[in-house]
């Protein structure tokens, strides 16, 4: 049988059984029970990328074992894996404990990690020793010779990014790859001083953020909770500054420029800085050019790094769409492919053969209608006169009506009686009321009807004392009348 990671036994493991070996360190148990009251064991399994849960029923030939075994343990486990709906689980599975090539191989990751980690910390070695810098160079060097192998221990984060053993030495050297890149675009940055400040900003998760050198599960410790990266990267490199300072060769750096305190205060800023604001945990926010790109590559590198996690574990909630990978705030979406040049090619010269042939026709078919267009307009020319005929027709008709009646009814547009409809109560504009209610009507005998009301409303003066009443609440309605006569005052004032 074959030994996969646990990655690769996730991934290849479906209904059908699957006959291989699996290798991890033990890192919980837990004791449970069955709804009969029947006991039962749940072991966790870590490698360097992933980890995964078994089931031990009591009727199991190594559950005396298994539950003798302490946390830390590393065993192999051979069966026939099957996965559903409610997990993974295994049948005629036995195990056996590592031995000490075995676990050494294990911590180290499998062999596509293995070559990227080394391949991240050749880069990382030889960024560092283009450094221009003596002083910047040496203190690289010195932090390399003393916490060398640390470093490559440690993890970016504890969830989540870059959270598995050397996962920071991943982290720093893209983050340098990419800072290398923009000094390439951006000349005027210090690149000395950028990688410098790249391989320091996170060196506090050494304390924070490490393994043991035969374990997959970081520890807490009190300088990482106490302290945090931060002010612990902060000491160790003015720690470092002050040994490189007290070298004999360091007498050298006392005529170079910038003096040594500017340079070690711009290192220490970048690290202070790297979070990019208060809220995130930086004691100051980046002033400086340096400070701003690492803050920024810091944060493009982590975040891409959650977003591939996302896409090759998150389950699908559409095609293309996967669960929300936190702490990214929405759900994530398959990026668009590569172009490729094979497929789309034909395509391509499909496309070139069809506009060789469609302007062709195309000048063709525009060249004939052009010669019938003509006789056309000449047409629509000749039928021109009789639709102005039509509208001068109706035009007369119009203020016929109008003149008849009243012409001053005319002088005075409609607006003013809709506007002021309820004024004519005045004693100013007593005759006006009838001309109110002329315009009203559209046809010339309903005008001779209005003329008829008029009289008993003149007659009835009496009644007057109680209408100025109306015509002081109409003045009252007055401000908000002007508003309803406007489409676009309405739309105003509902908003």
């Amino acid at each position: 049988m074959n030994t996969l990671s646990i990655a690769e036994l996730l991934k290849q493991a479906d209904e059908k059984p699957l006959q291989a070996y699996v290798d991890g360190q033990l890192q919980k148990k837990e004791l449970r029970e069955t709804k009969s009251g029947k006991p039962y064991q749940v072991i966790h399994l870590v490698d360097a990328l992933n980890s995964m849960s078994l089931k031990v029923w009591e009727n199991h030939q190594q559950y005396q074992l298994i539950e003798e075994m302490e946390v830390g343990t590393c065993i192999r486990i051979g069966g026939k894996w099957t996965q559903s709906q409610w997990g993974l689980d295994a049948s005629g599975w036995d195990f056996r404990l590592l031995n000490d090539s075995e676990k050494a191989l294990l911590f180290s990751g499998d062999a596509s990690l293995i070559e990227k980690q080394a391949n991240d910390w050749r880069d990382l070695m030889s960024m560092l020793a283009d450094i221009q810098d003596p002083r910047l160079s040496r203190v690289c060097q010195l932090f390399i010779d003393e916490y060398g192998e640390t470093f490559r221990r440690a993890a970016a984060a504890r969830r989540n990014h870059h959270a598995r053993r050397g996962g920071l030495v991943e982290h720093s050297a893209q983050m340098m790859r990419a800072a290398w890149a923009l000094c390439s675009v951006y000349p005027d940055l210090n690149r000395d001083l950028l990688t410098a400040g790249v391989l320091f900003h996170d060196c506090g998760k050494m304390w924070e953020n490490n393994y043991p050198e035969d374990g997959f599960t970081q520890p807490y410790s009190l300088e990482g909770e106490l302290m945090g990266h931060i002010p612990l990267g902060l000491e160790l490199v003015s720690k470092l500054w002050a040994q490189m300072e007290a070298e004999p060769a360091a007498k050298h750096f006392l005529a170079l420029l910038p003096e040594n305190a500017e340079v070690r205060m711009h290192l220490l800023h970048l690290i202070a800085s790297h979070h990019g604001a208060y809220e995130w945990g930086s004691p100051t926010l980046p002033r400086t050019p340096e400070a701003y790109i690492l803050h920024h590559v810091d944060n493009i590198d982590a975040k891409y790094e959650m977003m591939m996690m996302g896409y090759e574990k998150n389950q699908l909630l559409a095609p293309n769409i996967q669960e929300r990978q936190f702490p990214l705030p929405a759900a994530l979406v398959k990026p668009l492919d590569h172009f490729s040049s094979s497929k789309p090619a034909v395509a391509a010269a499909d496309v070139a053969e069809e506009s060789i042939v469609e302007p062709a026709s195309l000048a063709s078919e525009v060249s004939e209608p052009e010669l019938a267009v003509e006789p056309e307009v000449i047409e629509l020319v000749s039928e021109a006169p009789a639709e102005p005929e039509l509208v001068v027709e109706e035009t007369p008709p119009a203020p016929e009506p109008a003149a008849e009646a009243e012409p001053e009814l005319l002088a005075e547009p409609t607006p003013e009686a809709v506007a002021e409809p309820e004024l004519a109560d005045e004693p100013e504009l007593v005759a006006e009321p009838e001309l109110l209610i002329e315009p009203e009507p559209a046809a010339e005998p309903e005008m001779e009807m209005a003329l008829d009301p008029v009289e008993p409303v003149v007659e009835e003066e009496p009644a007057a004392p109680a209408e100025p009443a109306k015509a002081k609440k109409a003045k009252r309605k007055k401000p908000a009348e002007p508003a309803s006569n406007d489409d676009g005052d309405d739309l105003f004032s509902f908003l």
